[in-house]
């Protein structure tokens, strides 16, 4: 800083960093990052594999989604991205939630970013943004590769390539791919209220190991609540209760009771999520 930038900070005060420069820094710090690539790349490869296993069986058993991919392509994309929902797409935003605040602060450099001309409010809001670039990319990832290793190892089913549905009836390639972009969609929302949990996590501990096991333990005990026929009554305030609505598209006429119960459920963690982070943040000790 030369003399006549210190002498106007000291007439007008520290001067805020634009948003977009922000933004940039922070999806180029989150992005290439090399656990987030590693996690990209596992992420990319679990619908390559579930099309080599569905060519390399003569004929898949038993019933379900899986053999539903059997010569029908575009089913593969949503197939994949309902086993990956499971663990590894909450995962990925996990880590990144945690490394958003917690890591920063284990590695100290969270005390430079609260000293820093920026309210703490946009600190968090840009760093949510980074989590959710993230739930994005690995959402992104899953998808496009389940289409191309769909249509190439798979093959389309029908001869308008299009979509086999569970219903039995054959949609066109547009409507399939419409499907599998809603698909993608919601599952980004799923995410977007895990990683929002997992960063009002994150911004009360110091320890992003804490983050993970927290998130991720909460979301197995989730699983195995919803499980309990006793305890019907709790799941509709459970976020994974109703994950298995994504196969919704893949019926026809689409349903979408499903799909837009857990989107609101997946908006109330998410806005609960955030208010938590901002809250903690806002009364954090620089």
């Amino acid at each position: 800083m030369t003399t006549a930038d210190a002498y106007r900070t000291a007439l007008t005060g520290p001067v805020r960093a634009p948003l977009g420069r922000l933004l940039r820094s922070e999806l180029r710090w989150v992005l290439r990052r090399p656990r987030t690539q590693t996690v990209l790349g596992i992420l990319a490869l679990i619908p390559v594999l579930m099309g080599i296993g569905i060519v390399a069986a003569d004929s898949p058993g038993g019933s379900g989604l899986l053999t539903q991919i059997a010569g029908n392509g575009l089913v593969l994309p949503v197939a994949a991205l309902s086993i990956s929902l499971a663990l590894l797409l909450p995962l990925a935003v996990t880590m990144a939630a945690a490394d958003a605040l917690a890591g920063e602060s284990a590695h100290g450099t969270l005390r430079g970013l609260l000293l820093a001309p920026v309210s703490r409010t946009r600190l968090v809001l840009v760093k949510a943004v980074g989590v959710l670039a993230v739930a994005v990319a690995a959402v992104a990832a899953v998808a496009v590769l389940g289409i191309v290793t769909g249509l190439v190892l798979v093959g389309p089913s029908g001869t308008a390539h299009g979509m086999l549905t569970m219903s039995g009836t054959e949609i066109g390639p547009a409507s399939a791919l419409l499907r599998v972009s809603l698909a993608a969609a919601w599952t980004v929302g799923q995410l977007a209220a895990v990683g929002a949990v997992a960063l009002a996590v994150s911004s009360a501990t110091e320890h992003p190991l804490v983050v993970l096991a927290a998130v991720l333990g909460g979301l197995i005990v989730f699983g195995v609540l919803s499980a309990i026929p006793a305890l019907d009554w709790l799941q509709p305030l459970l976020l994974t209760t109703g994950w298995f609505a994504i196969t919704d598209v893949l019926r026809d006429p689409l349903p979408l009771d499903g799909l837009a119960s857990t989107s609101l459920r997946a908006a109330c963690y998410l806005l609960i999520g955030l208010a938590l982070a901002l809250a903690r943040t806002a009364t954090r000790e620089a």
